[in-house]
């Protein structure tokens, strides 16, 4: 796989993602409805993306493993969402906060990888790691408190996500070996 599809394939992520996003900031007593099935279709598609991007750049990418644990983690999680939507309202807010505080983790040790690599801009990386690491925090906090802050707190997550994932749209070029 070469740069230009990778680029593509998190833009797509990107704006998959914050098209969820504003759909559940957009109408929160929609979104409580159908939150499940909006997160659950966004992170199953932004995991598999990082997943392939892994296969096919896995020797020349730098932090590759992060891609696939990440994408691995998204994927198991959106599978849940999906086929357990009963449960999911009830459990939204951990399992999303687990998704942020994970995910976010990874961003943020990876982009000390790209640092001793020299890659300019590894420094955003840390900072949207550090985003979404507090987002996830912020969703255990007091996760029944109200649906539509729920609402609201998830349509920002997935916001953030497809912001991150725009991001390594555009530094991708810096990724590659």
């Amino acid at each position: 796989m070469n740069q230009t599809v990778s680029r593509i394939l998190w833009a797509i992520a990107g704006i998959l993602l914050i098209a969820a996003g504003i759909l559940c900031l957009a109408d929160p007593g929609l979104a409580l409805v159908t939150m499940s099935l909006y997160l659950g279709i966004a992170m199953l598609v932004s995991g598999i993306i990082d997943i392939i991007i892994f296969a096919r750049g896995n020797g020349r990418m730098i932090g590759a493993g992060w891609f696939l644990a990440d994408g691995i983690l998204t994927v198991l999680l959106s599978l849940f969402l999906l086929f357990h939507q009963a449960f999911t309202l009830l459990s939204l807010p951990f399992i999303a906060g687990m998704w942020l505080l994970f995910s976010g983790t990874g961003k943020f040790v990876n982009s000390f990888e790209l640092r001793r690599f020299g890659v300019r801009g590894w420094g955003w990386f840390t900072a949207w790691g550090v985003v979404l690491m507090l987002a996830g925090f912020l969703s255990f906090v007091d996760p029944i408190a109200n649906l539509f802050v729920l609402s609201a707190l998830v349509g920002v997550m997935l916001v953030l996500q497809g912001i991150v994932s725009i991001g390594r749209a555009c530094f991708s070029h810096r990724l590659w070996q």
